[in-house]
């Protein structure tokens, strides 16, 4: 496998200073934490935690097709949410993106904020590329 670091930027996805959307490593990518931020950099579903999940899994299909992958590739998922409480619309928002048949590992934890004070959810990922899965 080769071991290059390829730093990974998507259109339409807000990339705050100091960090790469992702990182492609041979045929592995590792998503940075996607947040519910459009590309104009708002906030989508303040209140709503399934609209934010959808934005955030938006932006990280996104950041995975820049990288030659896709969401049906990713491996493990891992969830920061506000409310922990709020796993059912999560899951659903997430069956919308990946294949069900074969769902990725998961980790869902719970913490007590995120970066802004009206997001509810970060997610990030680890996939394969699509030409190699």
């Amino acid at each position: 496998m080769n071991s290059e670091l390829r730093s990974i930027y998507a259109d339409g996805v807000v990339t705050p200073p100091g960090y790469s959307h992702a990182m492609r490593v041979g045929d592995l990518v590792f998503v940075a934490g996607q947040v519910p931020i459009d590309e104009s950099g708002a906030v989508i579903g303040v209140g709503d935690m399934a609209a934010q999940a959808r934005q955030a899994f938006v932006n990280l299909a996104a950041v995975l097709e820049a990288a030659g992958s896709s969401t049906r590739h990713i491996a493990k998922l891992t969830y920061f949410v506000r409310d922990i409480g709020a796993v059912a619309s999560i899951r659903a928002v997430r069956d919308e993106f990946i294949d069900v048949t074969t769902p990725p590992a998961s980790t869902l934890v719970e913490v007590s904020r995120l970066f802004l004070p009206e997001i509810l959810i970060e997610i990030e990922a680890v996939a394969v590329v699509a030409d190699h899965a």
